[in-house]
């Protein structure tokens, strides 16, 4: 991603020509713009040896944008950054509220049964196709490769010419085309691939599945995604380098609405098969959702054959085998999480895995929502490390560790305190009974506990990145967790079940966190990882002592909406409330601002 506009010194330089797309440009961004006026609050994190809410004369200058007066951003970037992660928080709400629908869908028409226990294993490689081609690994890898295209195009001019006067080659356009064909002739060959190994497949998924047959019939259907998630995800990339966000975080939109309908419309007639089908459908949705946008961004001119091994060579050190071997094997050893987890539900009596998957899918939300801070920021990340402004990169990869943070523990004590209440409101019809809401809810509570780690993970690992170097740490880190969820996960199983299943997870994931953390601030942005520590661990005080307010009011409304309902109004005032007497630096900040936008009017 770009940053589009004006500013002094390396920004400027590094700044793409082009105007940013209508519907997300930041129309404040210009040079002529005063700063935003600040006031005395504490800051998101206070300096080394500093406490919580000190600063040069026990005060610090926060703007009214997200980030600090003295970041070095250009004027009116904050700001922009503020309404693209809310277009993008907005959309990605959006997809979640579809995401349940669908998920509702499934469990009233198939419960928690054999069927929906095969249809979930053939989601599986879906799942793992999203996150390594469409929210993590085509991220990691082409963001940083499009910033660096942008900032040689801005470098040469926006008109560069040859010397017979006629222009010079686009360095994206040159990107594009040295990478995406090729891309997709390895997907279509991965797809069909897929299509003809599915029976082996599913058996190392899932040895001790009743319906093998089933699950077969669905991963053929879904491999079809290896293809079409590949395509999105490159797109997305392409886009958001372009500071156009919106799109990209409509295609889950695309993608839920795809699969409701096919399983609303043929479930009579295919039984679970339908849903897996609306799997293939929705991925095709979510290409024809950029589509429009990308045309009108980057209109692809015909290659010059003379000119494609020139390209190859140019885009090598971008995409070279050294670049993406620790970004795929950090993705697959991030997504094996999941399969580690199938691979031993299947062992245990029907309807084990779906009460996983419900549990995860209702319990990452808040996660998924304090990602999408890291997700339209990190453009800005990998535009100062091309640029080597370390301390910009510093200070907004420490206000996103700082805000996402605040996000999913705050997610997390709602989770903690209403589980029942949230599955019995969302679950609880139809086939899904009332023995599978406790299951269910005694599993999303465990789950709770890995909230942190999961976001911390996704945060920490695009800085790791985005510099577009090989580096193999976050590799090394996520493999490490996998072991400890590996061995924890046979540990616990035999005795508690899918809830041993669930720990085994939290555990894991929070390891790779902690490893992350500790090595950030020595190989790639000097943050203070102590302060950081120090910071989330006062907000997991907050959300520990709000989850468990939460957990005895729920049981005094016995009507599950009524009681949801009151706990959105609870958790929150005691989180934000403990988040005071903690003194933490990020409740402090965002209570001061809220203060001074009600009383200014703005």
């Amino acid at each position: 991603m770009s940053d589009t506009g004006t500013g002094t010194g390396t920004e400027a330089e590094a700044l793409p020509r082009e105007a940013p797309p209508l519907d997300d440009r930041p129309r404040d961004a210009l040079p002529q713009k005063a700063l935003p006026r600040t006031e005395a609050v504490p800051p998101l994190l206070p300096g080394p040896g500093q406490p919580p809410g000190s600063g040069p004369g026990g005060t610090t200058a926060v703007d009214t944008a997200p980030g600090p007066a003295d970041s070095g951003e250009a004027p009116g970037l904050g700001s922009f950054l503020a309404r693209a992660a809310a277009g993008t928080a907005a959309l990605t709400v959006l997809a979640a509220v579809l995401g349940l629908v669908r998920d509702q869908a499934i469990a009233r028409y198939f419960g928690a049964s054999d069927a929906s226990d095969a249809f979930l294993i053939a989601w599986t490689v879906p799942e793992m196709a999203a996150t390594l081609l469409i929210e993590d690994g085509m991220a990691l890898l082409l963001v940083p490769a499009f910033s660096l295209a942008l900032t040689r195009r801005a470098e040469a001019g926006s008109a560069p010419r040859t010397d017979t006067g006629e222009p010079g080659p686009d360095p994206v356009r040159e990107l594009v085309a040295a990478t995406l064909p090729r891309l997709c002739v390895l997907l279509m060959a991965g797809a069909a691939l897929l299509m003809a190994g599915a029976p082996w497949v599913v058996r190392v998924l899932a040895p001790g599945l009743a319906d093998p047959d089933l699950a077969v019939d669905c991963t053929r259907l879904t491999a079809v995604t290896v293809l079409t998630f590949g395509i999105t995800g490159y797109f997305s990339a392409a886009l958001r380098a372009h500071r156009s966000f919106l799109p990209p975080a409509g295609v889950y939109v695309a993608y839920n609405i795809g699969i409701i309908g096919m399983t609303l419309a043929l479930h009579s007639v295919w039984g679970v098969r339908a849903a897996a089908a609306g799997v293939a459908v929705g991925s095709l949705l979510m290409i024809l959702t950029q589509l429009p946008t990308l045309l009108r961004l980057l209109p692809l001119a015909r290659p010059r054959l003379g000119r494609l091994r020139k390209r190859a060579a140019r885009t090598a050190p971008l995409l070279g085998v050294a670049v993406l071997a620790p970004v795929v094997l950090f993705v697959v050893s991030r997504q094996s999480q999941v399969l580690v987890e199938r691979f031993l539900a299947s062992t245990l009596p029907a309807g084990a895995i779906s009460h996983l998957n419900y549990a995860q899918k209702v319990a990452q939300m808040p996660m998924v929502l304090s990602l999408m801070i890291c997700t339209v920021t990190f453009p800005v990340v990998a535009r100062a490390m091309a640029d080597g402004n370390h301390e910009k990169a510093r200070q907004r990869v420490e206000r996103d560790l700082a805000l996402a943070g605040m996000v999913v523990l705050l997610g997390t004590a709602v989770v903690l305190g209403y589980a029942p209440q949230i599955i019995e409101v969302l679950f609880q019809r139809g086939a899904f009974d009332t023995a599978d809401t406790e299951a269910t809810a005694q599993v999303m509570r465990v789950y709770a506990a890995g909230l942190l780690g999961h976001c911390l993970v996704g945060a920490l690992s695009r800085p790791f990145f985005s510099s577009g170097r090989p580096t193999w740490f976050p590799a090394f880190a996520m493999g490490t967790g996998l072991l400890v969820t590996m061995g924890a996960g046979y540990a616990l199983t035999y005795r508690f079940g899918v809830a041993g299943i669930a720990t085994a997870n939290a555990v894991g994931i929070s390891t790779t966190a902690l490893l992350l953390l500790m090595g950030l601030g020595t190989r790639v942005v000097p943050i203070r990882a102590r302060a950081v520590a120090l910071s989330l661990g006062r907000l997991a005080g907050a959300a520990l002592v709000a989850g468990a307010a939460g957990w005895a009011a729920a049981q005094l409304v016995p009507d599950a909406v009524l009681s949801l309902a009151a706990g959105c109004v609870l958790v929150p005032a005691v989180f934000f409330l403990t988040g005071l007497a903690l003194r933490s630096p990020e409740v402090v900040s965002l209570l001061a601002l809220i203060r001074r936008r009600f009383t200014d009017g703005r």
